[in-house]
């Protein structure tokens, strides 16, 4: 069950007049160890008291997890296409992105990996595939 989904079930209990320890009792009982701890539910079916209709999070103050945008992404793409053999350090100088950031946007968003100093998709395709072992032929 999602947060959303237990900050909906206390909003109805707290509606229909029923204690923090209840509700937290009755989700303990359904959710097991997923169940929301005892002081995130007393905090929601407060907030629900007080009149707060939305079940979302409130927006969070600090850095905002924009550096994933398609234009870096493409941009990473781009430095690794025109230089295969470029290194985390090399994309980092290039595109002025964390070295988490390009992480994660190679090997979540492009699917690649490093084998043998080389950025390769994880899955090649068979025109790929065709043309590596042409190249590993000719040496």
């Amino acid at each position: 069950m999602t947060d959303e989904f237990n900050r909906y079930y206390i909003k109805i209990r707290v509606i229909l007049g029923i204690n923090s320890k209840t509700i937290f009792d009755e989700l303990t009982e359904a959710l097991g160890p997923d169940a929301p701890s005892y002081s995130m539910v007393k905090n929601w079916a407060k907030r629900f008291r007080e009149g707060r209709e939305d079940v979302s999070d409130d927006p969070r103050s600090g850095r905002p997890i924009s550096v994933l945008t398609v234009e870096n992404i493409e941009c990473v793409r781009q430095v690794i296409e025109d230089d295969p053999h470029s290194t985390y350090e090399d994309i980092i100088v290039k595109t002025d992105l964390s070295r988490g950031t390009i992480e994660r946007i190679i090997h979540d968003h492009l699917k690649m990996r490093k084998v043998v100093s080389r950025w390769v998709a994880h899955q090649l395709t068979d025109e790929q595939k065709k043309k590596d072992f042409e190249f590993v032929v000719k040496i």
